[in-house]
């Protein structure tokens, strides 16, 4: 079976809302063993919106549409999809209550122009939508299949989870399972290299390098009659990966590396505070991110200025004044000074030039200190990283962390 999605929705087109739905269905169909040759986005025009669906049945066995599917004149997914299957719309009873107590549990006076969202195709099965108004709706008609969902993501999803997926699962006869591996500490490239005969010769599982922001992805995907049987497909190939990579894996699936850092201080059971000064407090915001993190996160301090990193961290004039505050020397007293003001088991510190200005020869833009203290041993870190203000930063952070992480595992 072959997939294609169209968002509908002119907001789309002009920018004004990013289309996860589509990023979210593909990723979900691939687990399903059903490929995706083609995404559309088409506006709210009658024509343009006919001409989509015919088309896209013209290419697919199955077309999943999102959005649409609201009360307004020129919500037309629907009747459009009717059109295409020759059915008349009806009144969905269950549909059209379920609409009257939405608005009676949110307090909202009911329009009469709500009502045209509870007309389906006629023998269409109805998705019944628990977080909205508009029911999704599925038509299966002379081996083609389509699926209506409402636009908003948190309608989407859950409705996909409790009624497509079920529904698409049935009629596979085999099903795909990817694991995925989150790479730190080297690039793309070398990852590449370091697994390249993996992922030439894979043939079920096949094994896909990513690259995402300052780290990179390795994707697992095996196929077999039972998720059991993909998994132990799997098992060794991730093992083999393993054990080339190291630790220089950090974590699997959607696990990001401050949860995984975050995670292991709570397990270590180590407190932390942070010292920033070319990030600004992105250090800790990121850290803070993690519910729980309340445990062992006691302090962070913003001191851009050399008199904050005197005053508040204990920095010496006399390296400020010898070595800059863009030096190790300031990062390591800045780490030293956090976890002992803070009493904590660990303190981490940054200090750099994020630019765009301020860069010399001997200290250009890019080059970040970090400094790490744990149990009163301190020590420090030089980067040397690329890109505008805001990436040279969230580059930092992450560095950051990721020497953290591997610094942790020392301590096992």
């Amino acid at each position: 079976m072959n997939a294609e999605i169209l968002a509908v929705g002119t907001e789309i087109l002009l920018g004004d809302i990013l289309n996860t739905n589509a990023q979210y269905l593909s990723k979900e169909l691939a687990q399903l063993g059903i490929g995706v040759y083609y995404q559309t986005v088409v506006g709210d025009n009658p024509e343009r919106l006919e001409n989509a669906i015919f088309d896209a049945f013209s290419r697919a066995d199955l077309v999943i549409t999102t959005g649409g599917l609201g009360p307004t004149a020129d919500d037309l997914t629907k009747e459009t999809g009717a059109k295409y299957f020759g059915k008349e719309l009806v009144l969905d009873e269950k549909a059209f209550n379920e609409i009257k107590e939405y608005f009676k549990k949110t307090n909202r006076t009911m329009t009469e122009n709500n009502v045209k969202q509870a007309y389906v195709p006629e023998g269409a099965k109805v998705l019944y939508n628990k977080n909205g108004t508009a029911p999704g709706i599925i038509v299966e008609e002379n081996g083609k299949i389509l699926v209506m969902l409402p636009g908003p993501p948190k309608e989407t999803v859950p409705m996909f989870e409790e009624y497509v997926k079920p529904f698409l699962s049935s009629k596979q006869d085999y099903t795909l399972v990817s694991r995925v591996l989150r790479v730190a500490s080297i690039g793309e490239s070398k990852m590449e290299t370091l697994v390249k005969d993996l992922i030439e010769n894979g043939e079920n599982p096949t094994v896909a390098p990513y690259a995402k922001d300052n780290e990179a992805i390795l994707r697992i995907t095996a196929k077999g009659k039972t998720e059991e049987d993909a998994i132990k497909l799997i098992e060794p190939v991730a093992n083999e990966i393993y054990s080339r990579l190291g630790n220089a894996i950090y974590g699997e699936g959607d696990e990001e590396l401050h949860f995984v850092v975050a995670k292991m201080l709570i397990e270590r059971n180590l407190t932390i505070a942070t010292s920033e000064s070319c990030t600004g407090g992105l250090l800790a915001g990121t850290l803070i991110d993690y519910p729980g993190i309340s445990k062992v996160f006691m302090d962070g301090v913003v001191s851009y200025s050399n008199e904050a990193k005197m005053k508040r961290l204990g920095v010496s004039e006399e390296s400020l004044k010898k070595y800059g505050a863009v030096s190790y020397q300031v990062a390591e007293e800045m780490a030293m000074g956090i976890a002992k003001t803070s009493g904590t088991n660990v303190g981490i510190s940054t200090t750099g030039i994020a630019g765009p200005d301020g860069g010399t020869e001997e200290k250009p833009v890019g080059l970040v200190y970090v400094g790490l203290c744990i149990n009163g041993k301190v020590k420090s870190k030089e980067l040397r990283l690329v890109g505008n203000r805001e990436r040279i930063r969230r580059k930092a952070v992450y560095s950051a962390l990721n020497w953290l992480r591997k610094e942790l595992l020392e301590i096992d």
